[in-house]
């Protein structure tokens, strides 16, 4: 990250929802669209620097080839996240999980490991993860 400067909180929040898209080695369309609206609609990245994006995702990219690069990716977006919002990133990761009508297999375990990192309780965990199944509901 130096040419890209520390993480900000918004950018861990980038990479938590890129890295969620990207557990499953197949990074969907509807995954991107998600990712985008988030990003350009919700306040808590006012102001944030979209070119910031393909950074945050080469760093995704490059921390997750390594055997140990989950724990290094939580490790920064932890340094660079306030507690504040680890709800928030949950939300966003559910979001994000859920947005091509599904959560199985490596997304559901990526969201597990996101729990635990954040050390969510897991009642709002659960409130959290019936939300974004509500949102992403289909007839």
């Amino acid at each position: 990250m130096s040419d890209a400067g520390p993480l900000t909180a918004q950018d861990a929040l980038v990479v938590l929802m890129i890295g969620v898209s990207a557990a499953d080695g197949n990074i969907r369309t509807s995954e991107l669209v998600k990712i985008s609206n988030a990003i350009n609609n919700l306040p808590v990245f006012a102001g944030y620097d979209v070119e910031r994006v393909p950074q945050m995702s080469q760093l995704v990219f490059d921390l997750l080839e390594p055997e140990d690069g989950l724990e290094a990716l939580f490790g920064l977006i932890r340094d660079a996240l306030p507690k504040r919002l680890f709800e928030t990133a949950y939300a966003l990761s559910c979001d994000v999980a859920a947005a091509d009508g599904r959560i199985a297999g490596q997304e559901a375990r990526m969201l597990e490991e996101i729990r635990e990192e954040l050390d969510l309780d897991r009642l709002y965990a659960a409130a959290i993860e019936r939300g974004a199944r509500a949102r992403h509901m289909t007839l």
